[in-house]
């Protein structure tokens, strides 16, 4: 695991450097060497996450990844409360149902 510092660092670099290079790819394995980052596909994501973040890219954000995984989360739990009330309401309805003595 990279430091945050790290990240930053090395996403700002491919930026200020991408200029003098043939691609994007060049600058990252330039990069990623420079720094010691052990792959170049590590910088590559890192730097795909900071365009999607900055709005550059297409894509979701970790803000809405986020919130859709607590929304599943959210979801799952209503599931299960719902499917609780079910068989409450099943068990209660069979109650009524019942001849009084």
């Amino acid at each position: 695991m990279y430091p945050s510092e790290l990240r930053e660092r090395a996403v700002r670099m491919v930026g200020d450097v991408v200029s003098q290079y043939d691609s994007e790819q060049a600058a990252i394995r330039s990069v990623a060497s420079k720094l010691g980052i052990r792959t170049p596909e590590t910088l590559r994501k890192w730097v795909r996450r900071a365009q999607v973040e900055a709005g550059t890219r297409p894509g979701r954000t970790s803000e809405e990844i986020a919130e859709i995984r607590a929304l599943k989360k959210e979801v799952a739990e209503l599931r299960r409360a719902n499917e609780i009330l079910k068989a409450a309401s099943a068990f209660f309805a069979a109650e009524l149902d019942r001849p009084v003595r």
